[in-house]
Order: C-alpha cells, then structure tokens, then sequence
C-alpha cells in the first residue's frame, strides 16, 4: 500500500526511555484538554485495538490530558457490527473516539457492509506492525528466495496460514502473488479466527508458511520452532536479524496500523480539540516509550495526510481483496 516511513533510532531511544520518566512525567502534566473521553473498541478484549486503547487510557490519564477515561468494548464480524452503533448513536459525540484499522477498513469490503469508516471523521493514524512470512522449523524451505521459487511452481501446494479471510494476513499474501505474477485466485491461504490455532497448524506442519503480526511469531520464531523468511516492512526491524521482503526480491511492503476516528455530526471544534489531544498524547515520552516496547512502529499521521491515505488505502485495499474473489 502507500510507502509508511519507519525510523530505527526513534524505536531504540524511545525503548530506553521508560525508566527515565516516573517522577518528571508526573511534574511534567499537562491541564486536560477534554474533561470527559470515551474509547470506542470495535473489537472484544485482549486484541490489538482493544491494547491500543487500554495505552491510550494510561497515557491520557498518566499525562493529564484527560479526566474521566472510559473504554467500551464491541466485538464482532471485524469490527462491522459495532460500527453502525458508532455512526449512530454515538453520532455528533464531541467527547469520543473509535480505535480502529486497516482490519476494518478490509472486513467492511469483505462483509459489504451497509456502514463504513467513510462515514466516520478521520482523527489520526497512530502506530502500525509489520507483518512476516514464516515456515515450519522443519521445511525445507530456508529463505524467501526458496519460497518465492515453490509458490511460483504449484501456488495451491503452497498452503499459508493467517487470521480470517480478507484480513491483513490475507492481503499480505495476495500483495505478493500478485508481485510474483501468480494469480492471486490460485493460492492456498488458510484462514483461522484466532491466533492460536494458526501457530499449531504453522509448528505442526499442516501447512506450508504462515503469515501475522510479527509480535505474534516473535516468541516462536525466537524458540526455534518458526523460522522467519521475510518482513513487510520497509526497513527492518531495530535488533531482528530477519530481512524484508523487498531486499529479497519481493516487493511487498504492508503495514497492519491502527487509528482513530470520530463519530459523525461533531463540529469543527471538537475535531479540532480531539486532534489536539492524540497529537499530545503522541508526541509524550510515555507514549514512546511504551509504543516501542511493544515493537509497534511509529507511523503517527495528523488528521489532513491521514484522511488522504485513508482514501488511497481503501482504493489499493479493495484491489487486493478483488484478486481473492473477497470483492465485487
């Protein structure tokens, strides 16, 4: 999708920080700029967008930017069943913001939809994951040269493991059948609901390579019983010793990234003053610090360029996901 630059060295110095705020944080507050903030999770609890949330409650709270910070929870079909309460009855509500992503944006186009992100107020894109291309430790295959050479032969033999149909996962592999020249109509991709299931298929070997979050591989990875063959990322990632696509032939760059949004039928004001709010709540060390421990990358985009990418992604989205059969 559209080029989303990385930075090392604000990873690294930011990871360092967090023993270093405690007390200067503290003296450090800012005066609320909203007394009241409701988050809004599209999703159940334990999720990426249910975490992001959850940080953004204690950085709002912790820096003062916020009084009284209330977090709501509602999950299904990616994210498509809360959104219509959101549009609705959250209409013209000042006071509160939807955590979201690229899933939604997705899993609309996928599910049709009748209500979308477009009838929401872009606030700012916060942080993003890169995703990665995995195979069993016991494969023969050794790196994305190796793959690139398998999936190219018998596409269909090549079975991919990843979250649910027309999710990130899913797109990541369309991206790169279609870089290869394999129609993306060809391959074998796996769907599973969960996380869980996908790994023990991945380590069982019932299917060839998985793909994912990277914090979600990481640990296997690191154990030995995954081996990483590429990233989706631009750059790699600050002490991963693990390549990316793109050096490896594949010219595949995708980032799972997570934002906000605002209901509809607010004012220019309170945009205005909910932008001011993420932007502080950004731009603090805790924040940081904290993003970067969790490995996710700094891809903080105010509301006028994220509204732009916003439409461009949907547009290069619904591409992808018309090469799976995924989109009228």
């Amino acid at each position: 999708m559209s080029k989303l630059p990385t930075s090392r060295r604000a990873l690294l110095s930011a990871a360092l920080a967090i023993p270093a705020l405690g007390a200067s944080l503290r003296a450090a507050r800012a005066a609320p700029i909203l007394e009241t903030v409701r988050l809004f999770v599209p999703a159940a609890p334990g999720g990426g967008w249910d975490a992001t949330a959850r940080l953004m409650e204690k950085v709002l709270r912790e820096a003062g930017l916020a009084g009284s910070i209330q977090v709501e929870n509602v999950p299904g079909a990616g994210g498509t069943v809360a959104l219509p309460r959101f549009t609705g009855a959250l209409r013209g509500r000042g006071d509160t913001l939807m955590v979201s992503g690229l899933t939604q944006l997705s899993s609309a186009i996928v599910n049709k939809s009748p209500v979308t992100l477009a009838e929401t107020v872009p606030i700012a894109r916060l942080s993003g994951e890169t995703h990665v291309l995995v195979v069993p430790a016991d494969s023969p295959i050794k790196n994305t040269a190796e793959f690139v050479a398998a999936f190219r032969e018998n596409p269909r033999a090549m079975s991919v493991a990843g979250g649910s149909a027309g999710g990130t996962d899913h797109i990541l592999l369309a991206m790169i059948a279609s870089k290869l020249g394999v129609p993306p109509s060809s391959i074998s991709y796996v769907a599973f609901n969960s996380g869980g299931p996908a790994v023990t298929a991945i380590i069982g070997s019932q299917v060839k390579a998985g793909i994912s979050n990277w914090s979600e591989f990481a640990p296997h990875v690191a154990s030995g019983r995954m081996r990483a063959l590429g990233l989706s990322s631009e750059e790699r990632l600050p002490g991963v010793e693990v390549p990316t696509l793109r050096e490896s032939g594949v010219d595949a760059v995708l980032y799972n990234w997570r934002a906000v949004f605002a209901p509809p039928r607010i004012s220019e004001q309170e945009t205005e003053k909910l932008e001011k709010l993420v932007e502080a709540m950004v731009r603090s060390q805790l924040w940081e610090a904290e993003a970067a421990q969790r490995g996710w990358l700094p891809l903080y985009m105010p509301r006028k360029e994220f509204t732009a990418f916003l439409k461009a992604e949907s547009t290069a989205i619904e591409a992808s996901l018309k090469q799976v059969g995924l989109a009228g």
